[in-house]
């Protein structure tokens, strides 16, 4: 018995902080008769291929998978547990914060190597701002908007007073306008990550790349592009009109595109229930030369990358693996050790993913 399978002896005991001061929610599970029958749990974890222990770890990604006698998976679950403030909580809970400052009027952040943040109307407390977006409407009808975008995972502010002609087009929304600020980056490792803001002037968030379409190809945002007139864009995130004046709101928020870290994981669960376990060994397809040359003969994937390889499974937002959009390396070792439990590979054939 290896150190992974001793946590999950008979009884797996998952228990959720999800903001300070909240009671936990503490799920049982447990595991069935012997053979595939049963629940099934497995574990990646933040440092792990740095040689870091379990115990010992701020962040760590669970997978519980219900198979059936035949080894088809009948339920999936995957959360990603991490320590915020001495609390754990998961990175999709959903749940956040928001306050709006009128008074300010957004200024854009000074992005490349010497970034300094902008002014920002928000302040927002989460746990992760992926596919992030919030609105809130003043007294006098002014509307405050803040939206992370996936590409340059930057937030981006607008600012309409209430005698603006909301029937103009999304797309005079551009870069370099004065109407769509980036202020605050909101994480590192972007797809586009501009030295200058001129560098993408003159585009609006719906055209930046042409991989701008997980803005909205789902979601709140679906079927609203550069045509369609700001209205729409701000109806999309709860915003209401009596004539063409917004209506007063306290601040909203929510995830566009597949739903954020908990739309992504939802996805995953639905991708695999109803597949047979023994067919699918991983969540990623490793055959490739970029990802198969980035393992090494320790089984660690984008540790040591030699030229032509990679430390990605995917460019985060843009390819879907699995049914989400978000790297999938270290999903796939944590579901792995769920088929490790179940006795359907062994420890030796986990790939270590990026943490």
């Amino acid at each position: 018995m290896n150190k992974h399978s001793k946590l999950l002896l008979l009884t797996v005991t998952a228990t959720i902080f999800l903001f300070a001061g909240c009671e936990p929610e503490r799920v049982v599970l447990e595991e069935g008769p012997a053979g595939y029958d049963g629940y099934h749990v497995g574990y990646s974890w933040a440092g792990e291929a740095r040689g870091a222990e379990f115990e010992d770890a701020g962040a760590y990604i669970e997978t519980i998978i219900k198979l059936d006698d035949d080894a088809v998976i009948q339920e999936a679950r995957m959360r990603y547990f991490q320590r915020v403030d001495g609390y754990w909580t998961t990175r999709q809970s959903g749940n956040a914060q928001v306050q709006v400052d009128f008074s300010v009027d957004p200024a854009p952040a000074t992005p490349g190597a010497d970034y300094e943040a902008g002014d920002s109307m928000f302040n927002i407390h989460a746990v992760n701002l992926m596919s992030f977006y919030a609105a809130a409407v003043d007294t006098d009808g002014t509307v405050a908007v803040a939206l992370v975008e996936p590409l340059t995972r930057y937030q981006f502010e607008m600012k309409f007073p209430a005698d603006y002609n909301f029937d103009a087009a999304i797309s005079s929304l551009t870069i370099g306008s004065g109407r769509v600020v980036p202020t605050i980056r909101t994480s590192g490792g972007a797809f586009i990550a501009p030295e200058s803001w001129d560098e993408i002037g003159g585009s609006h968030l719906f055209n930046l790349h042409f991989y701008s379409h997980v803005l909205n190809e789902q979601g709140i945002f679906a079927g609203i592009g550069g045509n369609a007139p700001v209205r729409s864009f701000l109806e999309a995130m709860g915003v209401e009109f009596d004539g063409d004046t917004p209506v007063a709101m306290d601040p909203v928020y929510g995830y566009f595109g597949l739903g954020g870290w908990k739309g992504n994981y939802d996805a995953i669960a639905d991708y695999l229930v109803g597949r047979n376990a023994r067919d699918v060994t991983s969540l990623v397809d490793w055959s490739p030369d970029r990802l198969r040359n980035a393992i090494n003969d320790r089984n660690q994937f984008g540790v040591d990358v030699p030229s032509g390889a990679t430390r990605t499974v995917q460019n985060s937002s843009v390819d879907g693996i699995a049914g989400a959009t978000v790297r999938m390396s270290r999903e796939s070792a944590s579901y792995q050790r769920a088929l490790v439990d179940a006795g359907i590979i062994s420890e030796d054939d986990v790939i270590i993913g990026r943490f």
